[in-house]
This record gives structure tokens, C-alpha cells and sequence, in this order.
């Protein structure tokens, strides 16, 4: 799919693309796990704007760039502008405005390849996904003529590290959820 994806729109798009695009409409459909703990007024502020900080490894340390209404936003649009940050935080030019902020970051180890791993969340933010390998593992999977067959898929592993004070387990249910479906058929987050 990655590869129709990438000929179709002449862009190549990662795992990591999918995750944030993913991740971003489950916030937008959870708006409860779109927010953070205000520590003044000791109190969750819900935010508008779905802003997904990407962990990024420097010389210097790691930045968190950030991709502003990552929910209104497609996946090859996504893909470049990660890209973008990516290579400005490689180079130590990022404006404090594409690095403060956010409202939820994602960190990605798959690639060196880490199964699994905990994140540590990135204040003020509530929440920050850990993404481990995708691995081949053989499951059961229905098939069109409604028949259950084993089939080898690719899953990955992710962590959610959350404030419980914003991200409950009710909240952090919801949000899971929404993240699922929508890696169950991540074609329709190509629309």
C-alpha cells in the first residue's frame, strides 16, 4: 500500500507518517485526549488544535518539531513537513514556534529495531506514544468471502505514557480505541 501510496502522489511515506495522521484524527475524535494539565489553575485545558509533536534525534540532544493541525492535514503533506523539521532540528534551525507547544509527541524507535520501549512524557503535553518494530506475525483474518484463514500481518508495539490528572483510563480507552480503528484500515486515512 505504502508503495501505491508513494507512486500515486510521488511522495514517499513512512510508518511514522501513518502514525502521526493516525494519531492525529483519534485526538480530533477523542477531544478529551486532546488536552493538557494548566499546573496554575491545576486544571485540564481542552486545546482546538491538533499540534502532534515527532522526536527527533540531534548532536545536541533530542527535539520534538511539531506538525500544526496534523488532523486537517494528508499524509503526503505530513511526510514533507516532517521531513522539513526533521532536517532543520538536524541543524539546529528550528524557530522555538515549530518546537514549543503541541499537544501530544510521538517517538519512534522501530527503525534501530526496538520491539518496545516506554517514552517519558514532554511537559506540558499530557501524553507521548511509544512506537516499537512492525513484525511479521501470523493471525487469524477474515477474509472477503467471510471465511477465517490465517494470514501473516504486520503489527508493531506502541506505549502510551499519559498525565492520568488529563488522561484517565476512560479518556485513554477512548483514545486507543480510535487509534486502532484506525490502523484496522489506514485507507481511509488516505482520504
Amino acid at each position: 500500500m505504502f508503495a501505491q501510496f508513494a507512486e500515486t502522489h510521488n511522495v514517499k511515506v513512512s510508518v511514522n507518517d501513518i502514525v502521526i495522521k493516525a494519531v492525529a484524527n483519534a485526538l480530533r475524535n477523542v477531544p478529551e485526549a486532546n488536552a493538557y494539565w494548566d499546573t496554575e489553575k491545576s486544571e485540564v485545558v481542552l486545546l482546538d488544535s491538533v499540534d502532534v509533536s515527532v522526536a527527533v534525534a540531534t548532536e545536541k540532544g533530542l527535539m520534538t518539531p511539531i506538525v500544526r493541525n496534523a488532523d486537517q492535514k494528508t499524509i503526503s503533506a505530513i511526510s514533507l513537513e516532517v521531513k522539513e523539521l526533521a532536517a532543520k532540528a538536524r541543524v539546529g534551525k528550528l524557530t522555538p514556534n515549530e518546537f514549543q507547544g503541541g499537544t501530544f509527541s510521538i517517538s519512534n524507535l522501530g527503525m534501530f529495531p526496538v520491539d518496545n520501549f516506554c517514552a517519558i512524557i514532554n511537559p506540558p503535553q499530557a501524553c507521548i506514544l511509544a512506537v516499537g518494530r512492525g513484525n511479521e506475525v501470523v493471525q487469524p483474518v477474515v477474509g472477503s468471502d467471510g471465511v477465517e484463514r490465517p494470514a501473516v500481518v504486520t503489527k508493531m508495539n506502541l506505549t502510551l505514557s499519559a498525565d492520568h490528572r488529563v488522561f484517565d483510563g476512560k479518556v485513554g480507552g477512548a483514545f486507543l480505541s480510535a487509534l486502532r480503528s484506525n490502523f484496522d484500515d489506514i485507507r481511509r486515512l488516505l482520504l
